[in-house]
């Protein structure tokens, strides 16, 4: 039995882009503010991500980018966190992801598990080596592989789960 997929490829120019994009940078601000309830929760949970990653899976590249760009700075100027520090690793990870994710739905054709850890492992290991030689710091660098697992798992099946809760829209 086939299931009727619908993945988009909203360009700049469609109303849509932005609608899809700001819905979703409204998860990226909510979804934090939750984890953060948490001791070091956006370090375990690392939320900030999780909806980039549907954005641009499910909806493409334009909107993934918007989200993934966006979503660090309207927490920063909202909320103070990330800390500036952080905030130029963080948004090229969210850049790595939305490319990773509208990259692996184009490639698979269909909501896929494999797609979805192919996106977050793409952006978890590019993205690590990007940040260890910004900050010349391997511990630093490492700590979403010391301390996000649970947010890493947490994209990889509730990330497939959500994406296929929303095959129909």
């Amino acid at each position: 039995m086939s299931t009727t997929v619908k993945l988009y490829s909203l360009n700049l120019s469609n109303t849509k882009t932005y609608l899809f994009a700001a819905a979703f940078i409204v998860g990226n601000l909510l979804l934090p503010q939750l984890a953060h309830l948490v001791p070091q929760g956006g370090f375990i949970f690392l939320p900030i991500y999780f909806f980039t990653l549907i954005a641009a899976y499910k909806y493409g590249i334009h909107v993934g980018l918007l989200t993934a760009v966006l979503s660090p700075l309207a927490n920063y100027l909202l909320f103070g966190a990330p800390p500036a520090a952080v905030l130029p690793a963080i948004i090229i990870k969210s850049v790595i992801l939305a490319v990773a994710a509208a990259l692996a739905a184009k490639q698979f054709g269909k909501i896929s598990l494999v797609g979805v850890l192919l996106a977050v492992l793409s952006y978890q290991l590019i993205g690590t080596g990007i940040e260890w030689a910004m900050t010349q710091n391997f511990a630093v660098a490492v700590q979403d592989f010391r301390l996000g697992v649970p947010g890493m798992l947490i994209q990889l099946i509730g990330g497939y789960f959500v994406l296929k809760a929303l095959t129909k829209v």
